[in-house]
């Protein structure tokens, strides 16, 4: 899992393949809660889902290229 072999590099692909699609589905609840007219309280719940899908997805990449290095 942590380690460079094909195996730890497949799951961390995956997971950044994961990573990448939440983030897909959170601008959709964001495009979804502007057509329904959602409250302003929303914003902060949708800025917050993409927040944290981004750092997410950053330090799973950053974890790929750091197996893929050694």
């Amino acid at each position: 899992w942590n380690e460079p072999t094909p195996i730890g590099i497949g799951i961390s692909v995956v997971i950044v393949i994961v990573a990448a699609l939440n983030l897909a589905l959170d601008f959709d609840f964001i495009e979804r809660a502007v057509k329904a007219q959602a409250p302003a309280y929303m914003e902060w719940t949708a800025a917050l889902g993409v927040t944290v899908t981004i750092v997410w997805l950053y330090l799973e990449m950053l974890r790929l290229l750091a197996l893929l290095r050694r």
